[in-house]
């Protein structure tokens, strides 16, 4: 855990969330600025910011979460379909320097709407 990490703070509760879903590897909480009528976020527990800096075993996790997500898309309203979102650097739009997936849904997403 980081310090000053927002998303650090989250998983540890010391900063209030929308959580929807948490296990051992990861939180899932709705997106403060939402983008689409349905906006989560997949928070990886374990903080690291690039996809290429997550070892071998990390990256096993994060199979796993996105996994978890395949089986609970019932649940989080997303039948229809969903869009999965990986922002890697301030140029790419990641605001907060920890893995997350952003989750969208809810109409349908044309690619030219990003």
């Amino acid at each position: 855990m980081e310090e000053n990490c927002l998303f650090c703070k989250m998983i540890k509760g010391d900063v209030t969330s929308s959580k929807v879903f948490e296990d051992d590897n990861m939180i899932i909480i709705k997106d403060i600025n939402p983008i689409a009528p349905i906006h989560y976020l997949l928070i990886v527990k374990e903080h690291y910011q690039f996809l290429n800096q997550q070892s071998i075993e990390q990256a096993h996790k994060l199979g796993e979460c996105l996994h978890k997500l395949s089986i609970m898309q019932s649940t989080l309203g997303l039948d229809k379909g969903y869009r999965l979102i990986i922002n890697q650097g301030e140029f790419a739009g990641q605001s907060v320097h920890h893995l997350h997936v952003h989750i969208l849904s809810g109409k349908e997403l044309k690619w030219e709407q990003l």
